[in-house]
């Protein structure tokens, strides 16, 4: 009789796979140039491997926390032109976050640093009348970070990093046929995802010159209720930067550790001004800082189109600061991207 029954069990499990409908999520890519929190970096050509005084640089390389002695708050945020995506658009690139949207919180206390992202946060409801069908697509993952950057008094020049991702989220995805008034559901899809992810990060300082590598998701999971686990795809970045005061200049290179690497290529430039003045209440002394930057990417710069141009600035008040970012592809404003920090220093 156990034979039977089990086979049974068997057949009823391969029957309620061969039901599920398929991911509509064909990408788990999330640590491409666009997708930088900082805005210090997105105008340095979308890539900060190097410069430990962005806030935010544990994001792309957690070795820049080794010698932080600062205590921060820092938030940013976007502004995306108003530039509607199609489901499939949408769901091909699953980590694009939509307009005007929270992007990145990062508490840092000297060599730690604690960080909330939402990851992806799509959601679009579609009719295609053409095509007789409707679409829902509601797409959301969160990730909590920890940093850790390393360093050893015999080898002071030199730095480690480590990011633990905590990554969570959930898909609703609904397909139904319209014929007339009445519609008929032809996919739907209700799931949770849980996951970890991990980066590596790693600095060398040289008199005026800084070296730089960083790996993005050498291990992960994503770990679907209903689905079979994926991986989120690997990257790796190495830069060099000169110049260790107000004027820094930045080469990068960005690629994914596959056979389809899709190599990014970037260069940036950043120059301050600091200046002291009395406060408004007392002769205390205040310290002012303004920054400019500007920077560009491309996988093969050929052709304005297939360039990006960043430009950017920042400024700050004793304790405050504020930065702020734009990304334009082939300088079309139309489809530029805005991105903003804010946030407190001590």
């Amino acid at each position: 009789m156990k034979f039977p029954i089990l086979s049974m069990i068997c057949l009823f499990v391969v029957s309620l796979g061969a039901q599920m409908s398929p991911l509509p999520i064909t990408s788990y890519d999330y640590a491409i140039p666009e997708n930088n929190v900082s805005a210090i970096a997105m105008a340095m050509g979308a890539m900060n491997i190097t410069n430990a005084n962005d806030p935010f640089a544990s994001f792309s390389n957690p070795a820049l926390l080794a010698h932080n002695e600062k205590t921060e708050l820092f938030t940013s945020f976007r502004l995306a032109s108003n530039k509607d995506l199609s489901f499939w658009e949408a769901a091909s690139i699953s980590n694009a976050l939509r307009d005007k949207q929270f992007k990145y919180f990062t508490a840092v206390a000297k060599q730690l640093a604690f960080s909330y992202q939402p990851v992806s946060s799509i959601n679009i409801s579609e009719m295609d009348m053409e095509a007789h069908k409707s679409l829902y697509y509601d797409y959301k993952l969160d990730k909590v970070q920890m940093s850790l950057g390393i360093t050893d008094n015999n080898w002071p020049h030199m730095a480690l990093g480590l990011n633990l991702k905590y990554l969570s989220g959930r898909l609703v995805f609904l397909e139904e046929r319209i014929s007339g008034t009445e519609f008929t559901r032809i996919n739907f899809i209700d799931d949770k995802v849980k996951g970890f992810s991990s980066d590596l990060g790693f600095i060398y300082k040289s008199k005026d010159f800084v070296y730089a590598l960083s790996a993005y998701d050498l291990l992960s999971g994503l770990y679907w209720e209903n689905y079979p686990t994926k991986h989120i795809q690997r990257r790796i970045a190495t830069g060099v930067q000169y110049g260790t005061g107000a004027s820094k200049t930045t080469f990068g290179i960005q690629s994914k550790i596959s056979k389809d690497p899709e190599t990014t290529y970037h260069v940036g430039y950043s120059n301050g001004l600091n200046w002291d003045s009395s406060g408004f209440m007392d002769d205390s002394t205040v310290e002012h800082g303004m920054d400019f930057r500007v920077g560009i990417y491309s996988r093969d710069f050929y052709g304005a189109d297939n360039i990006n141009f960043t430009v950017g600035g920042g400024y700050y008040y004793q304790m405050f600061r504020f930065d702020f970012s734009l990304n334009s592809q082939g300088l079309k404003m139309a489809d530029s991207e805005f991105l903003f920090a804010l946030g407190i220093g001590f």
